[in-house]
């Protein structure tokens, strides 16, 4: 049976004349995701043991994070349903409590303890028992009750992990304040100040000190500041009315960051929460703290939804699995078990908005991405983001996002943050024998055993209109020796112009390479003097062309098993020449597209000159030696458009 396994409404194309999904869609999909899951309930109904790698926490833990992370998602089912709620389904969280708290029912929780996993899930259900209070906290037993408010109790007084961790702290203990249980103010106050810590402007936070950016700013930094203050009832006081503020800024942004075809940027950590993407804009329509008329919001949430439910997500069990489409476990963190998917529950925080909310009822408007090629300039966390509407392409340009800890805390690399570019129709080589040749949307200098530089702490220098650059140290393997390399990204049409100002000591070679693609099939390849190009069987073509400072040298990459998006991929490159040493200018065309591609005609187009000393020529008539140091760089399209860096 082919995707989407789940059944659903007949799509509704004057309604949501793009998607055809309408709030029947959203509730029958979560129906058949909490249906999904119910065979692997315990006994009691306390735990969810779904198949899949254990986390580092443990089966039991796991269990839990079944529980909580579900519940969240039938919570949200239940509110939304108000006095048409199944009834079953709460009987079933209640038991679960009722179990899940109980020492002697042999499925209970663990207890709450510095830095420990069940943080996490307690925040999950703290907000599930605020949002369903007159369905479940109301009707349950005294003692079950006290039970629950002394495993929440746990809380008080403790260590979290200093990053959006803080805010799970924050919304346990505002649970127990509104039923009236002991906590502690000092935790929630100082929790919300925290976050103060970390706001760098224009909506956008850092996830803990550092430069961490990704989708954890939306669907943790902006929700769970809002959600305490709906349990609180502070929707209207000064701190809900500043988070109000930040969300509408970041709003303005977030929305670049997904594809015609509804998929979000595929970058940083937790990606097997897929949709949970979409959190930031339900809680704008939620809260009124929103740029978007109502039909764009319900476009890019049902968007991003029915991407993945097409594309096989559940799965035919009904299950979501560690991954992006498929189960894909070096795309994943070691602290992920087989239940923590499930945080895309918080993708169905639209629920609770009526039925009859305009969200719910206008027509759906189209992505900016389906209107017109887009480029926005993100200075906070430093990208560029680049969408074209007739493939509904988006990239992301990084020159800022490498989730390091300041200086002098040692800085290592990961390829959901290390990258000069991500997109949505693309993932990084992320399995560890593809990584530890690190060739996609990377530069290297590359030492004669082979082994590649790394780029780990990025500096920042700046993101403008149509631009953005940053640097970074290069270090050759067991030499501590930094090398600079400052790269700046040119956009112009569909194309990326990469400038790479390299400082390389003698004997190494340069290699760059484009954005990897990933297919059940293998990619096309073609390979020509200065260029390379590789084709998915749906046409996505991803190519490099040499422009500067390049001899011929072109090839691809190809892997198995190596990639989120497929178990074929395929990455074009370039390298140079034996560097003589010092500083030297590589100018790279880099394509993501998928319209058709013609790198050989692009490298004969496409100019470059370098103010300064005459470059010499490679041999055959290539592009120049790249030896020159600190000269400006004009690139110049056949238009008549010049970019200079």
């Amino acid at each position: 049976m082919p995707a989407p396994y789940p059944p659903l409404p007949p799509p509704d194309r004057v309604r949501s004349p793009r998607t055809g999904w309408t709030r029947a869609h959203w509730e029958a999909l979560a129906d058949a995701l909490l249906a999904g899951v119910a065979p692997f309930a315990t006994p009691g109904l306390a735990q969810y043991r779904l198949p899949g790698r254990t986390s580092w926490s443990g089966v039991v833990s796991d269990g839990l994070e079944g529980y909580a992370r579900t519940f969240l998602l039938a919570a949200f089912r239940i509110a939304g349903a108000g006095p048409e709620a199944d009834p079953e389904l709460v009987e079933r969280y209640a038991a679960g409590l009722a179990s899940g708290t109980d020492p002697s029912s042999g499925e209970a929780w663990p207890r709450l303890t510095d830095c420990s996993q069940q943080m996490v899930e307690a925040a999950s259900i703290a907000i599930g028992l605020h949002e369903t209070r007159p369905w479940i906290w109301d009707r349950l037993d005294p003692r079950v009750q006290e039970r629950v408010v002394d495993w929440f109790s746990g809380f008080v007084g403790r260590r979290t992990w200093d990053n959006n961790w803080r805010l799970f702290q924050v919304v346990s203990e505002q649970f127990l304040a509104s039923v009236g249980a002991p906590y502690e103010q000092a935790d929630i106050d100082g929790g919300l100040d925290r976050i103060e810590d970390w706001y760098v402007g224009d909506g956008w936070y850092t996830d803990g000190d550092g430069r961490n950016f990704d989708h954890y700013i939306g669907w943790a930094l902006h929700l769970y500041p809002l959600l305490w203050a709906r349990i609180a009832g502070e929707e209207d006081g000064d701190r809900a009315k500043t988070y109000k503020e930040r969300l509408t800024a970041f709003l303005r942004g977030h929305v670049h960051l997904f594809g015609g075809d509804g998929a979000p940027v595929h970058q940083g950590r937790s990606l097997c929460y897929r949709y949970a993407a979409t959190v930031p804009v339900w809680m704008g329509a939620l809260t009124g703290a929103t740029p978007h008329p109502p039909g764009l919001t319900r476009r890019l949430a049902s968007g991003a939804v029915r991407h993945f439910t097409e594309r096989g997500v559940p799965d035919e069990r009904g299950l979501l699995s560690l991954g992006w489409y498929d189960t894909f476990l070096p795309s994943t963190q070691p602290y992920s078990g087989p239940a923590s998917p499930y945080w895309a529950s918080k993708a169905f925080l639209g629920l609770l908005l009526p039925a009859d909310h305009e969200v719910w009822t206008a027509r759906e408007q189209p992505l900016p991405v389906e209107e017109a090629d887009r480029y926005t300039a993100l200075p906070a966390p430093g990208w560029l983001l680049h969408g074209t509407r007739h493939d509904g392409v988006v990239r992301l340009y990084n020159h800022g996002s490498d989730h390091n800890p300041p200086e002098p805390a040692v800085a290592v690399d990961d390829p959901h943050y290390a990258k000069f570019a991500y997109s949505t129709h693309t993932a990084p080589q992320s399995a560890p024998h593809a990584w530890a040749r690190t060739v996609d949307n990377h530069i290297a200098l590359v030492s004669a055993d082979g082994t590649p530089s790394r780029r780990t702490r990025i500096h920042p220098l700046g993101v403008g209109d149509h631009r953005a650059s940053s640097w970074h140290a290069a270090r050759l393997a067991g030499d501590d020796t930094d090398h600079r390399i400052e790269t700046t990204s040119l956009l112009h049409g569909p194309w990326e112009v990469r400038v790479h100002r390299v400082d390389a000591p003698a004997g190494v070679t340069v290699r760059e390479g484009g954005h990897p693609l990933a297919d059940v099939r293998q990619p096309v390849a073609e390979t020509g003097p200065g260029w390379a190009l590789v084709r998915r069987t749906d046409g996505l073509t991803s190519a490099v062309v040499g422009l500067y400072g390049w001899q011929e040298t072109a090839g691809v990459e190809r892997d198995v098993e190596a990639n989120a998006f497929g178990p074929h991929s395929a990455v074009p490159w370039l390298r140079s020449g034996v560097h003589p040493g010092g500083r030297s200018i590589h100018v790279t065309l880099v394509v993501l597209s998928g319209d058709a591609v013609h790198p050989r005609q692009l490298r004969e187009a496409v100019s470059v000159e370098i103010d300064g000393p005459a470059p010499e020529e490679e041999p055959g008539g290539g592009a120049g030696s790249g030896t020159e140091d600190g000269h400006p760089v004009t690139v110049r399209f056949p238009d008549g458009t010049e970019l200079r860096a």
